[in-house]
């Protein structure tokens, strides 16, 4: 498929032919792009389906609004995925065939420095996903006491030192993405320093949004809006999301937790498509390096067998 410069600016889309692959489309089949951003997976599920298709692009970025397609079978939906399932009642879907969602965050909140998602510029500690909601960065980094950031820190950005970190944030309290940047650069490693403040960036990003969560929300609900036979594809960015996603892909829940029937075998309700989770090629890479550390995984809704065991 091949975008516009308009289009690429916003956002490329990662594993697109792959993740495309994996949803199995039906020409009639009704498809949700959970993370609609650029609008990149939306076109190329379009391309596959027929006249009595349907295709509905969510986003909770109101900034989307603007790639909406201008297509009778697309409807756009201003919203968090994680109220996935009222928003499909609300348009009257009672079942769809496949659920895409790339966890990403686009190439457009990077770029567009107000935002606050960059360390690169300077500018307000926003990170919030959502305008229309209260809580920013700042909000978080004001509110929160050292050992809650700490935990954050830790647990979203995966940062060893995250007591001394959320120490010196404390500290400076600071109002925007160059203060942050100033408070922890003397405690980061000069070799690792880009790195560790993605690290700090993801972390808080993370908790001002609700994304694992909200991840949580959506996985739990695919149960429930996927016919028999639906695919879900997900396409993650970093270890939390893509555990969560695997063992839920596994064995019904993000947990991991199995349950065997009398016979010793595994009850999900998934059938995994791919074994073995996909990575982006060394020429997409070359071409959009922020695929690099995609991860796409896709199973399918397997009918239950009548003896609460799925197949």
């Amino acid at each position: 498929m091949v975008f516009s410069m308009e289009q690429s600016v916003y956002h490329i889309p990662a594993l697109l032919e792959q993740s495309i692959a994996g949803l199995a489309i039906k020409s009639d089949g009704v498809y949700v792009d959970a993370t609609f951003g650029g609008g990149g997976h939306s076109r190329a599920i379009l391309e596959n389906l027929g006249p009595k298709g349907r295709l509905v692009g969510m986003d909770q970025d109101m900034d989307a609004w603007q790639n909406r397609l201008a297509d009778d079978r697309f409807t756009f939906a201003h919203g968090n995925f994680s109220y996935l399932k009222n928003f499909l009642r609300y348009y009257g879907i009672n079942g769809v065939d496949g659920i895409l969602a790339d966890l990403g965050v686009s190439f457009h909140h990077f770029d567009d420095v107000e935002r606050g998602f960059t360390f690169r510029a300077d500018a307000p500690l926003d990170m919030r996903m959502n305008r229309d909601a209260a809580f920013t960065a700042r909000e978080l980094i004001n509110s929160y006491s050292e050992e809650r950031l700490a935990d954050v820190l830790y647990l979203y950005g995966e940062l060893r030192q995250s007591r001394r970190l959320a120490s010196a944030i404390i500290k400076a309290a600071p109002a925007t993405t160059g203060e942050l940047v100033e408070a922890v650069r003397p405690l980061l490693k000069p070799a690792q320093e880009k790195k560790e403040l993605s690290m700090v960036f993801q972390a808080l990003r993370i908790e001002v949004n609700g994304e694992l969560n909200a991840l949580r929300k959506l996985l739990a609900q695919s149960l429930e809006v996927l016919n028999p036979g639906g695919r879900l594809a997900i396409i993650t960015y970093h270890s939390l999301e893509d555990r969560m996603v695997k063992n839920f892909m596994r064995t019904g829940n993000v947990e991991g937790k199995q349950e065997k029937d009398f016979f010793g075998r595994l009850n999900t309700p998934w059938h995994l498509v791919n074994n073995k989770v996909i990575v982006p090629s060394d020429e997409e890479i070359a071409r959009n390096p922020r695929s690099r550390s995609a991860k796409l995984r896709v199973a399918e809704l397997t009918p239950n067998d009548g003896n609460g065991r799925n197949d």
